[in-house]
């Protein structure tokens, strides 16, 4: 079991390290610049990742090693892994670094966790119509190592909205603790309480909470990728091997947002004959916010959707639904979800009601509207860029023309992987 200081501990640090680490950022320069298309005014600090990964290693370490069941070479790897990639996010938020550069730092990250810790895909549960398993063989490390990358760049490309992505990190982590304590080993997760602390540290300072307009720390692709790594990590460890809390079918529910969220977008930019890594809005949250939903609602329906996804996992582990039936139902899903990213228009039709309603109200009581002004926020040249003139300028205003109002691809340089602060 995990001892109750631990938590404890990476809750204070993580608060602690954010508050000293908020200063030194922005006097180095550790920031996210703002412009005429981000919904932030002032310069803001990247360290949220940072503060995160050291108030994980400060609750673990203090504690007495007896006390975690949880084998060095696992220690050795899940840390070793995680300091590579903060690491290599810090740099990339601070200098800009090439895709590639950080490629190679998630495929390093991802081996060190197959051939460190022996954490790999090595089937994907009972997948056949006889109910026999579906073994990876050779396949095994690839697989893993390609869904470790998109798992770490799926929960990046939702990380566009102040709370979003440690929002839904907390969601997916919070459904991994409980069906490892219902089903599998609780040790196993020995982590991720400490980990969950330390992300609800963060969202103090990331959501817009107490009256507070904008988040005074964002998370940076230190702590994007680490928290996707994470994510797949416990998703893999416990849904595999015989003690298995959940099958794989069920581990794809607890990343649902994500991973339609990453799928859809990337399948979409390609049907139109762009780079799957350019960046546009055209993200479930930017059809909310151009249909006048505030930040902070987007977060909350999101965040709702997403512990559907949790609960439809539980609940197909717990009635011992057939997994390929499981399976089936997410791609089923799946389906639904690239449908509506698709027709974002009809989509912002079906909700035309709450368009000039959300608007007039937020004008009436805010003056001029600050939900959002621009696209997704983004690292690299785009996120230090010089401000420029905002696409969706003027869409909230004009609602006669929702019919007419489509999803429009936000210039920006086609070698960076949408990769978003917030």
């Amino acid at each position: 079991m995990v001892p109750e200081y631990a938590p404890v501990i990476a809750f204070v640090a993580t608060i602690a390290l954010i508050v000293l680490l908020r200063p030194l950022a922005v006097r180095v320069g550790l920031v996210d610049i703002p412009n005429e298309r981000k919904s932030h005014r002032a310069p803001t600090p990247l360290v949220g990742g940072l503060a995160i990964f050291a108030g994980l290693a400060l609750g673990f370490f203090l504690c007495d090693g007896g006390l975690l069941p949880i084998s060095q070479r696992e220690v050795y790897s899940f840390f070793g892994a995680g300091l590579l990639l903060v690491g290599v996010g810090v740099v990339d938020d601070f200098l800009d670094l090439s895709p590639a550069v950080r490629l190679v730092a998630q495929v390093l990250a991802a081996l060190l966790m197959i051939f460190g810790a022996g954490v790999v895909l090595k089937d994907l549960g009972s997948m056949t119509p006889g109910g026999e398993v579906l073994q990876l063989q050779v396949l095994a490390v690839p697989f893993t190592v390609f869904a470790t990358l998109g798992i770490i760049n799926a929960l990046n490309m939702c990380d566009g909205l102040d709370g979003l992505s440690g929002s839904l990190a907390i969601t997916s982590l919070s459904g991994l603790i409980l069906a490892a304590y219902t089903w599998g080993v609780p040790a196993d997760t020995v982590l991720l309480p400490i980990l969950g602390t330390g992300i609800v540290a963060f969202l103090l300072f990331n959501l817009r909470l107490l009256g507070r307009e904008r988040a005074s720390v964002f998370l940076g692709d230190a702590g994007s990728m680490f928290l996707g790594f994470a994510l797949t990590w416990y998703a893999i460890a416990l849904s595999q091997g015989e003690h298995r809390a959940l099958p794989p079918a069920a581990a794809l529910w607890f990343l649902m947002i994500p991973i339609f969220d990453a799928v859809s977008m990337m399948l979409r930019r390609i049907l139109k004959g762009r780079s799957p890594f350019a960046a546009d809005r055209e993200h479930l949250h930017h059809i909310f916010l151009l249909a006048g939903y505030s930040v902070n609602e987007t977060v909350l329906v999101m965040t709702g959707v997403a512990s559907c996804g949790v609960f439809i996992g539980l609940v197909s582990i717990y009635f011992r639904v057939p997994e390929l039936v499981v399976a089936g139902a997410f791609l089923l899903t799946g389906v639904g979800y690239f449908w509506l990213i698709s027709h974002a228009w009809r989509v912002m039709r079906f909700i035309r009601t709450s368009i000039c309603r959300r608007q007039s109200a937020r004008d009436r009581r805010k003056g001029p509207d600050d939900s959002y002004p621009g696209p997704e926020r983004r690292s690299g040249e785009d996120r230090r860029a010089q401000p420029v003139t905002s696409a969706v300028e003027g869409s909230h205003a004009d609602c006669r023309s929702v019919d007419a109002m489509t999803p429009v691809a936000t210039s920006g340089p086609a070698a960076h992987p949408p990769q978003t602060h917030s």
